[in-house]
């Protein structure tokens, strides 16, 4: 694939980015941080039951939130996930496989004010570990320039991308910040590239989406007549789910590394 291709892009009036592992690389570890911090602070105020447990749980019902929800094009949400953990870890059981959850029924495990502190603690965690690239905020506003720049995301609490923005000082480069838990579904559902349209007010062949994941960055974004481009970045050291590229749709770009872009769309620094 290309690194960069400097075909023209006459007509290109906004950018829109993918959030995790394409503006932000979100590592294991620093994940794992944000969870187990979470974990201790819920053990100490929700218990009695170990981190151990927790972390236990939490990870069983993640996967279950992406196996049900994803092929729905629904978002795993975080307040959903956590009415679950606290549910079973006081003794409501699981769901048998096949069966979905009876969330009302769990919710009487909990109470909102529980869920509501549980999250916020989650979506401050990753807001403090995790790291924010040096070389994002200088690029994003000499882009912003040039163009309209947004956020499109995938992404179980917007809230914390919005928190994340702020305390990186990238905010002021954006002029629409899109999350699937907002919208109702997540790439590569068309009604999230049209709910990014409408915020950034531009129509579809004007904008170029960049994003990491293949199916649901560049298909979606060549479904919802966008122009792509695809960032092929190493992913191991990532647990955010991915998928492989296939020959159903081209993009219009390949990117290496994200400070590509620039060059690529024929500005940038020397």
């Amino acid at each position: 694939m290309r690194g960069a291709d400097r075909r023209g892009w006459d007509g290109l009036q906004a950018i829109s980015f993918d959030f995790g592992n394409t503006l932000v690389p979100v590592r294991h570890e620093e994940l794992r941080g944000v969870v187990e911090e979470t974990g201790r602070r819920i053990v100490e105020r929700c218990g009695p039951f170990t981190l151990e447990a927790f972390l236990a749980v939490w990870a069983e019902e993640r996967a279950r939130q992406f196996a049900e929800d994803v092929p729905e094009f629904r978002e795993v949400e975080i307040p959903q996930r956590l009415v679950r953990v606290l549910a079973r870890l006081r003794g409501f059981p699981a769901p048998p496989a096949g069966r979905r959850w009876d969330d009302v029924a769990a919710a009487e495990r909990s109470t909102p004010e529980e869920v509501d502190w549980a999250t916020h603690v989650y979506s401050r965690q990753f807001v403090e570990r995790v790291s924010v690239p040096d070389n994002v905020g200088p690029m994003l506003g000499r882009l912003a320039g040039r163009f309209r720049l947004g956020v499109l995301s995938n992404w179980p609490l917007a809230a914390t991308i919005d928190r994340y923005l702020e305390a990186a000082g990238w905010r002021s480069a954006l002029s629409a910040v899109v999350v699937s838990q907002r919208v109702g579904v997540i790439k590569p559902h068309p009604g999230i590239f049209r709910a990014a349209e409408e915020a950034l007010g531009v129509a579809p062949g004007a904008i170029l989406h960049v994003g990491d994941d293949w199916a649901a960055d560049i298909i979606g974004a060549k479904q919802a007549g966008w122009r792509a481009a695809y960032l092929r970045a190493p992913r191991g050291a990532s647990p955010l789910p991915e998928s492989e590229p296939d020959d159903s749709v081209t993009p219009d770009l390949g990117l290496a590394s994200l400070m590509d872009l620039e060059a690529a769309l024929g500005g940038g620094v020397a």
